[in-house]
C-alpha cells in the first residue's frame, strides 16, 4: 500500500486498532481517517510518510487516537522555525507517540511547535532521530508530559529552559546524547521525577545539587561514563551507597577515566578519606595497621585452632550458664542428642536412627528434624542439649572443623563436668590420629576417661557395636563407673 485515499475507512465506525505498519504509504489524503471515530491505537511504521506527509487536516475525524507510532519513517524538515501546519493539531487525546528511528535525514530540524495540540500528552518516544536541538517551547504544548524518550540523539548541550514546561515528568531519557554535565536538572521542576537514565554520556560529576534537584528519584542509571575518581565525587558515592530510596543501577560496573592512575578502577571502591584528613598522618595510620595486622594474622595462623577452640570454649560457657538452670526440674525430652556433621548425615539417617529409634525404641533429637523453627541456633542446641539424657557425639575430620559442632560439644561437656553425669557418648567414624586432636585439648581428655566407641570396619563387629552404645544410653544418672565393655584405650600422643 503506498496511498491512503479519503474516505477509505469511512464505514468503519467501531474499528479501535488500525496497524498499517511496514507498508509503501507516502501519500495520506486529507480525510483518509474520517469515519474512525472509535479508533484508539494507529500504526503507522516503517512507511514512507515524510513531513509533506503530514499535511493539514490528515487526521480530521480520527480525535479519538490514544496511541500514534510514526517510527521507521522519513519525516524531516529544513528548518526547526514553526510550522504553518502542526500536524498532531487535531489530536486532543493522543497520550502515547512514537517517532523513533526516522530515516534518510531524520528529524535533525525539530520545528518548535511540532508537538502542539497534545494536550493530553503523557509518553513521548523520540529516540535515535538526530536531533541537533531543541527550542526551549518544543514541550511548552505538553504540560501533562510524563515519559520522555530523547536517547541518541546529540542534542548535547540541552538548553536550560526546555524541561520546565513538563513539571509531571515521571520517567527521563537521555542515553547517549553527549551530556557533559547535568545542570539542566537545576532549571526544572523535577520533583516527581523517579526514573533517570544518562547512560552513555560524557558525565564525570554529579554535583550535590544535581541530587538535591531530584528528590523522588528511585532509578538513576549513570552506566558508560567517564567518572572522575576524586573528592568531587565523594558526596555522589557516599549517596549512591547509603541512599534508602534512591537506586543506582550497576553502580558497582562503574569506572574511573580519570586521573590516568585511577583509570580503570571502579568508582566505589576509590579511597575518598583523603579528601577530609591529612594524607601523611594516614599513610603513617595505615603502616602501623598493617604491620599490627600482620602480626595478628601470623600470631592467628599459628595458634588458630587453639583460638577457636577457646572461642567456642568461652560462647558454651556463656551459654551454658544462661539456658542450664530451665531444664533441672523438667522431664527429658529426648533419650539422646546427636550432634553431627551435615557430612556424615547418610550415616546417621541409614544406619544410627534406625537402629536407635525403630529396633531398641530410643527417643533421638535430630537438629535438622526437632529443632524449633524460629530460634536461634545456640539457643535450639542449648534447650535440647539439656533436654536430653545423653549427647552423642558423631566425630570425624569434618566435625572437628565444624563451628556448630564444636558449640554443641562444649555445651554437652560443660553439662558433663558441671552437672556430674554420665551424659556424654562419643562415635568415632573414622581413625583420627592423636596428634590432629591437638588443638583440641577437652575433646582429648573425653576420650581418655568417657565412654568411647569406634565404628568398626569389619562387618562382624558392627552388632557388638551396637550393643555397646545400647547400653551406654541405657545407664542411668548420676555417677556411674565406666562400663568395662564400654572403655576404649586411647594411646597417648607420647607413646
Amino acid at each position: 500500500m503506498n496511498s491512503i485515499k479519503k474516505g477509505t475507512f469511512r464505514n468503519l465506525t467501531s474499528l479501535q486498532f488500525l496497524n498499517l505498519v511496514d507498508n509503501q504509504i507516502s501519500t495520506i489524503e486529507p480525510g483518509a481517517f474520517e469515519g474512525l471515530s472509535s479508533l484508539q491505537t494507529l500504526l503507522l511504521g516503517s512507511n514512507r510518510i515524510t513531513g509533506n506527509t503530514l499535511q493539514k487536516g490528515i487526521f480530521k475525524g480520527a480525535s479519538s487516537i490514544v496511541e500514534l507510532q510514526l517510527f521507521n519513517n522519513y519525516i524531516s524538515y529544513e528548518s526547526a522555525g514553526k510550522l504553518d501546519n502542526p500536524p498532531f493539531i487535531l489530536l486532543k487525546s493522543l497520550k502515547k507517540l512514537t517517532l523513533n528511528s526516522q530515516r534518510h535525514l531524520g528529524l535533525q530540524n525539530f520545528p518548535s511547535n511540532f508537538l502542539q495540540g497534545l494536550e493530553s500528552i503523557v509518553s513521548i518516544h523520540a529516540g535515535n532521530l538526530d536531533i541537533s536541538s531543541l527550542h526551549p517551547d518544543t514541550f511548552s504544548y505538553t504540560p501533562g508530559l510524563q515519559e520522555l524518550d530523547l536517547s541518541n540523539n546529540p542534542i548535547s548541550p540541552i538548553n536550560l529552559d526546555l524541561f520546565q514546561p513538563v513539571a509531571n515528568l515521571t520517567e527521563l531519557h537521555l542515553n547517549k546524547i553527549g551530556l557533559q554535565s547535568l545542570n539542566f536538572v537545576l532549571h526544572a521542576n523535577f520533583s516527581k521525577l523517579a526514573v533517570l537514565r544518562v547512560a552513555t554520556n560524557e558525565l564525570d560529576v554529579i554535583k550535590p545539587n544535581h541530587i538535591a534537584a531530584l528528590p523522588f528519584l528511585t532509578f538513576l542509571d549513570l552506566r558508560h561514563n567517564p567518572f572522575t575518581c576524586s573528592c568531587n565525587n565523594k558526596a555522589f558515592l557516599n549517596w549512591s551507597l547509603n541512599s534508602l530510596k534512591t537506586q543506582v543501577i550497576y553502580l558497582c560496573e562503574y569506572t574511573c577515566a580519570f586521573p590516568p592512575s585511577s583509570k580503570g578502577d571502579k568508582l566505589w571502591t576509590f579511597d575518598f578519606s583523603s579528601c577530609t584528613a591529612n594524607l601523611d598522618f594516614i599513610l603513617f595510620i595505615s603502616n602501623s595497621t598493617l604491620v599490627i595486622l600482620l602480626m595478628i594474622v601470623c600470631l592467628f595462623y599459628h595458634w588458630r585452632w587453639q583460638g577457636i577452640y577457646a572461642y567456642h570454649l568461652l560462647l558454651a560457657y556463656i551459654y551454658d550458664n544462661r539456658h542450664k538452670r530451665k531444664r533441672q526440674h523438667k522431664k527429658y525430652d529426648y533419650d539422646a542428642f546427636v550432634s553431627y556433621n551435615t557430612e556424615d548425615e547418610k550415616w546417621v539417617i541409614n544406619d544410627l536412627l534406625p537402629k536407635l529409634e525403630d529396633e531398641y525404641h530410643w527417643k533421638l533429637c535430630l537438629h535438622h528434624r526437632d529443632f524449633e523453627p524460629g530460634r536461634s541456633i545456640l539457643d535450639n542446641i542449648v534447650d535440647n542439649i539439656y533436654g536430653s539424657r545423653k549427647t552423642i557425639c558423631v566425630i570425624t575430620r569434618h566435625y572437628l572443623e565444624s563451628e556448630w559442632c564444636s558449640k554443641e560439644i562444649q555445651v554437652a561437656s560443660f553439662r558433663l563436668f558441671d552437672e556430674h553425669e554420665d551424659v556424654l557418648v562419643l562415635i568415632f567414624l573414622e581413625d583420627i590420629p592423636a596428634g590432629y586432636l591437638s588443638p583440641y585439648h577437652r575433646m582429648r581428655k573425653l576420650i581418655k576417661k568417657k565412654t568411647y566407641l569406634a565404628w568398626p570396619q569389619e562387618k562382624e563387629k558392627i552388632p557388638l557395636f551396637w550393643l555397646k552404645l545400647h547400653m551406654a544410653l541405657k545407664t542411668s544418672e548420676g555417677k556411674v563407673d565406666e562400663d568395662p565393655i564400654l572403655s576404649v584405650i586411647v594411646p597417648d600422643e607420647d607413646q
